[in-house]
């Protein structure tokens, strides 16, 4: 039963910054795209959403990146550049 519960917040842990990731990139897209829906009335780019929005989706997107990179780090899957450097004694 732990381990069950344990993979499902592991999951969880993955799905909530997708949403918000997802989330993010639809504000930037409603932000800019409201500018050519009311152009007699208000012919600007609605700022503040489409910066909210850009953080959200960066934020998502980062967090996600990171974790794929961390796990294939781990697994010996990335170049050797990004390999973890030893000393040698």
């Amino acid at each position: 039963m732990k381990t069950t519960l344990s993979r499902f917040i592991a999951v969880l842990m993955l799905v909530i910054p997708g949403l918000i990731a997802t989330y993010g990139f639809l504000s930037m897209k409603d932000a800019f795209f409201a500018q050519f829906g009311a152009a007699e009335t208000n012919p600007h780019i609605l700022w503040g959403k489409f910066t909210i929005g850009l953080i959200m989706f960066l934020a998502g997107v980062a967090f996600l990146g990171g974790w794929t990179f961390f796990r294939d780090r781990k697994r010996n899957y990335v170049a050797p550049r990004f390999k973890v450097k030893r000393k040698r004694p």
